[in-house]
């Protein structure tokens, strides 16, 4: 099936940008190369709407598929009427398609399928005709059958009526109605089991309209339900519900009408609203997975996108108590320059704290540093007071903490052995915090998205669609900001469009055995084939290539056109080694873009893409981000008092508000109420992970290790 008028009128495109994209997709092209190197075909479509779009195509393809399997199904049973033909190609959603297919599906023994083995089926169609003048216990007495277990006319009449209710039941219509009645209609109400407190206590006595619930209730009732503190249900109107079935089934007020109406009524009762309170229960718990999982993306792509701490020799702290803080000096580069252990966070240690300070001083005037990192883990606010006492005598040296401690243990962990052969797991987690702080990108791309923490309830969401939307991210971001081929590591590499693990590893060996000085060297790695390259290419970059284009985001392909455009402007690719040339942008505007497009072979948008290239060479999008902070002082919950200005970062967005690290080791929470002067529907409006803000202090808890905070100076 064609489905690009469909997916044109949902994503508000073009045909021909749709058509465009899903050819690109099934030929096995990468989104980030269609979005970047294919701007001409697609009308210049983001990763995020191709990823949008590569999933809505999926989905289709897949109910197409279902769809298909019905048929089949609904034709060898010789129930295929044109009318269900045509119901079933109308279908929108699988559980439309599912609705229309329940009659036919085979069943396990039901009360309906029962009595249906009891000859029962001729009398509930005799019912259903609710013939005025009827009598049903008299008809029913032509049915009593002790052999078939109906001994009297009532049993035959409740054995009807299950026939009566369970096909009610399986009509799509009355589902469908039912269905958008409750979305609309129904309140979800939770109520407490057990009597102890626990985190779930704002749910012990809570109801809130389906249609309303906020993802992060959903998730959280989901979980105390979970846990066995919560009994969940649906309140729903009942006689709204059950007239709705009555209508589509009972016609006048005859004796047989009655029985048709307790059908319906019981059909209700038994059969579709348990069946429905599960599906709009799943529906709404997949509705909550849809708004963490994107929650989470926006995060993950902001703290994976904040801006690299560059040109800074770098001392990497990680805290510990009895063996110590392990230390490691890193280049503006990330090369390990030295390693050592301080003990300076157990208390009564002088002689400990003496030397661990002549140690780092002599590492400071040695190595020239100018920043250190420390992580936020054990001993970590220790470290730090430490570190901070030393300051004085360090000048032009900052610190900042660096979260996730946990998660850079368990990269340095994944950094190649033979890297570090002689290097235990803290002094690699050293390094591995000294180079966060310095290009957070490619020191975070070694972790599993979901071990990084910027989401919420993540263990509770569909582990598939999470891991598949934040590789997504992580892929995202790495081609966005380009990678250097002779430095990276494999865990980056492998993010890079068309490569993968096993390709990045033999970049790795290839290049460690013979050195990559070209892009056209990397021609020569095994395995890495002619449309690997061509997706991989304009992504690497070559920054000491005897070719300057090997170091920008030009991709190969383009490159006699790049020469070419140099040519009609005046320039020599040699000037593009001194560093960029700043003036081609007015230069082609003065030329005229339409026309220099034309005569080099190129459409507008891979002009202007280049024209921004040749200007700034190796272009990093992070740089033009706000910086983080580093910090010279230290402070403590203690220290903290209502109406106190702080300058924090941004380190978690979630629906109800943000978490801001304000440097007291523990994260202060601005609600969504306080975070602006006029009405947000989410605190992505606002705010985003990395952000530096200034809050003022609500209130402190210091037993329960709770800071409330205000975005808005004198909003409580």
């Amino acid at each position: 099936m064609d489905y690009t008028e469909l997916l044109a009128g949902e994503f508000s495109l073009r045909p021909q940008q749709v058509r465009a994209a899903v050819e690109l997709l099934d030929a096995g092209n990468t989104i980030p190369f269609i979005a970047r190197y294919r701007k001409e075909a697609t009308g210049s479509l983001d990763d995020q709407v191709l990823r949008e779009l590569a999933e809505r195509l999926e989905y289709l393809r897949n109910l197409d598929k279902r769809r298909d399997e019905i048929r089949k199904s609904l034709s060898d049973q010789g129930v295929l009427t044109e009318e269900l033909e045509g119901q079933l190609a109308a279908a929108r959603t699988l559980s439309e398609l599912e609705d229309l297919y329940r009659p036919f599906r085979p069943k396990r023994r039901t009360r309906a399928t029962i009595a249906k083995e009891r000859g029962l089926e001729p009398l509930a169609l005799w019912l259903m005709i609710q013939n005025p003048h009827g009598d049903p216990l008299a008809e029913a007495e032509k049915y009593v059958n002790p052999e078939k277990e109906v001994p009297d006319a009532e049993s035959a009449l409740a054995g009807a009526r299950d026939i009566l209710a369970e096909t009610a039941s399986d009509d799509a219509a009355i589902r469908k109605t039912l269905r958008e009645m409750l979305l609309r209609e129904a309140v979800l109400v939770t109520k407490a089991a057990k009597e102890e407190d626990s985190v779930y206590s704002m749910y012990y006595d809570f109801r809130e309209p389906v249609r309303s619930m906020a993802a992060h209730r959903i998730l959280a009732v989901n979980r105390g339900e979970r846990e066995e503190f919560l009994k969940v249900s649906l309140e729903v109107p009942q006689e709204k519900a059950m007239d709705e079935v009555r209508r589509a089934y009972v016609r006048g007020s005859s004796a047989s009408s009655a029985q048709v109406q307790l059908a319906c009524d019981d059909a209700w009762e038994r059969l579709i609203f348990p069946s429905l309170e599960r599906e709009i229960r799943n529906e709404l718990t997949d509705r909550a997975n849809v708004s963490a999982i994107r929650v989470f993306s926006q995060n993950l792509h902001q703290l994976l996108m904040q801006p690299p701490i560059k040109g800074k020799v770098t001392l990497g702290v990680d805290p510990g108590f009895r063996t110590g803080c392990k230390l490691a000096v890193i280049d503006e580069n990330g090369k390990v320059l030295d390693t050592g252990v301080g003990y300076f966070t157990l208390p009564g240690n002088d002689a400990g704290k003496a030397t661990a300070a002549r140690l780092i001083k002599g590492f400071v005037q040695k190595y020239g540093i100018t920043a250190i990192a420390i992580g936020n883990g054990t001993a970590s606010r220790e470290s730090e007071q430490f570190i901070v006492s030393l300051l004085p005598d360090l000048p032009g040296v900052a610190y900042m903490i660096v979260s996730e401690a946990g998660a850079s243990v368990y990269s340095a962990s994944k950094l190649a052995a033979e890297e570090f052969p002689d290097f235990d797991v803290t002094q690699r987690s050293a390094v591995s915090i000294a180079r966060r702080m310095q290009d957070p990108l490619a020191e975070l791309v070694k972790i599993d998205p979901k071990a990084i923490g910027v989401g919420q309830y993540q263990h509770d969401l569909k582990q598939n669609e999470l891991t598949e939307a934040l590789d997504g991210v992580v892929e995202q971001c790495v081609n966005q900001v380009g990678v250097e081929v002779s430095t990276a590591s494999a865990e980056l590499l492998s993010h890079v469009a068309g490569i993968g693990p096993a390709l990045a590893k033999n970049i790795v060996a290839y290049r460690e055995e013979n050195g990559i000085a070209t892009r056209q060297a990397l021609k020569k790695v095994p395995k890495l084939g002619p449309r690997a390259f061509e997706q991989c290419a304009g992504f690497l970059r070559v920054a000491d290539s005897k070719n300057p284009l090997d170091a920008t985001a030009v991709h190969p392909e383009s490159y006699d056109a790049a020469k070419a455009l140099l040519e009609k402007l005046g320039y020599d690719l040699k000037e593009l080694k001194r560093g960029g040339l700043p003036e081609i942008p007015l230069k082609a505007k003065a030329y005229g873009e339409e026309k220099l497009a034309q005569e080099i072979g190129t459409g507008l948008p891979t002009l202007r893409d280049m024209i921004s290239e040749l200007q700034k060479p190796g272009r990093d999008p992070r740089d033009e981000l706000p910086k983080p902070v580093l910090r010279t002082d230290v402070l403590d919950i203690k220290d903290l008092t209502p109406g106190m200005e702080l300058t924090g970062t941004v380190r978690n967005v979630i629906d109800f508000g943000a978490f801001v690290d304000i440097g007291v080791h523990q994260d202060g929470l601005v609600h969504i109420s306080r975070m602006a002067d006029k009405f947000i529907r989410h605190p992505a409006e606002v705010v985003k992970v990395g952000d530096v803000v200034k809050v003022w202090v609500v209130s402190v808890d210091e037993k329960k290790k709770r800071i409330a905070l205000t975005m808005v100076k004198g909003k409580n």
